[in-house]
């Protein structure tokens, strides 16, 4: 019977608050280093106006690479983000000049998202499509619907309650930064502390496993792209506060930064591994490394090229991690 066999490996092991084979020491020495590194060549870089600018711009990377990281552990992707992001967003303005009040507004643009999860999800579990393919697909179909909708026009001028929920303080903090550490406190405690949690590790760990020990697979993955859906959906209403603007071209190829954190972090394209601790500091990290080439005035197509390189190198070590492990 099914209730006597032993879980799988990955189920019966206690998720870690940092996995993956990078140690969260090394990250934390090569974040350190080049905010050292930072510090002596530019002199804005320790200043709170700059550090304020790198919280708010790694707020939007957070709160996607919060839902990434939640897909990447079960094995799948999640090509869409970004162009969520900018659906909600462009949804959410249209709403706003609607006269719809802010907090409609606002639970639209996160329906939005998690329409678009919803979609993914379905074509994933009950489909049988690759997550690679479906997410490649719906990046496309949100991008066009971003730019349908509004007629390809920028819709701008919200109210200045709209435009503090991107950019406004409480305090001396950013509230975009704060939503973003809420959104990965709640991701880790769920991760780590919830049944939900070990089911999604279970299921990247060893799917068939996880169907042989009774874990509801389909279930589980749904709701992962559904959260991965639904926080771009909230990214998008970040994003548009903090530009007082919804852009069609909003967010174009945030979803790399995204999965880099998270593969920076510590989490495996291959399933199983992952942390939310790992995705915060591969944030941070991806953070410094932007606001530090922008600082040192490098051109706009060489920060494209490093942003790149940084992706390649983050999927060869997962790469070079996993040969390792089967070998």
């Amino acid at each position: 019977m099914v209730t006597n066999e032993a879980p799988p490996a990955a189920s019966r092991k206690r998720p870690r608050l940092l996995g993956g084979d990078m140690s969260e020491i090394a990250i934390i020495v090569v974040f350190l280093a080049i905010v050292l590194y930072l510090s002596f060549t530019t002199s804005s870089f320790l200043s709170t106006p700059n550090i304020m600018s790198i919280l708010v711009a790694s707020s939007l990377i957070a709160i996607v690479a919060c839902g990434q990281t939640f897909v990447i552990i079960t094995g799948g992707i999640d090509l869409s983000s970004g162009s969520v992001v900018a659906l909600s967003g462009v949804l959410t303005g249209l709403a706003l000049h609607a006269n719809v009040p802010i907090p409609a507004a606002v639970l639209l643009g996160i329906l939005v998202g998690l329409a678009c999860g919803l979609f993914n999800g379905f074509s994933v579990t009950y489909l049988n499509m690759n997550p690679f393919i479906v997410t490649l697909a719906a990046m496309a179909m949100a991008r066009g619907l971003a730019f349908i909708i509004p007629n390809g026009q920028t819709v701008f001028g919200f109210d200045d309650a709209f435009d503090a929920i991107g950019g406004g303080l409480v305090g001396y903090l950013p509230i975009a930064g704060l939503v973003a550490a809420a959104a990965l406190v709640i991701g880790a405690f769920v991760l780590t502390k919830t049944v939900f949690g070990r089911e999604v590790y279970s299921v990247g760990g060893n799917r068939e496993a996880a169907v042989m020990a009774g874990i509801p697979v389909r279930r589980t993955l749904m709701l992962v792209y559904l959260i991965s859906g639904g926080l771009a959906g909230l990214g998008g209403i970040i994003l548009t506060g903090r530009l007082d603007s919804a852009q069609p071209i909003a967010a174009n190829g945030l979803e790399l930064n995204a999965i880099a954190a998270v593969v920076i972090g510590g989490a495996s394209l291959f399933g199983g591994r992952g942390s939310m601790l790992g995705t915060i500091l591969g944030v941070l990290l991806i953070g410094v490394i932007n606001n530090g080439l922008t600082l040192n005035n490098v051109e706009p197509f060489w920060v494209q090229f490093i942003q790149g390189a940084v992706i390649f190198l983050a999927v060869l070590f997962d790469s070079l991690n996993q040969r390792r492990r089967s070998g």
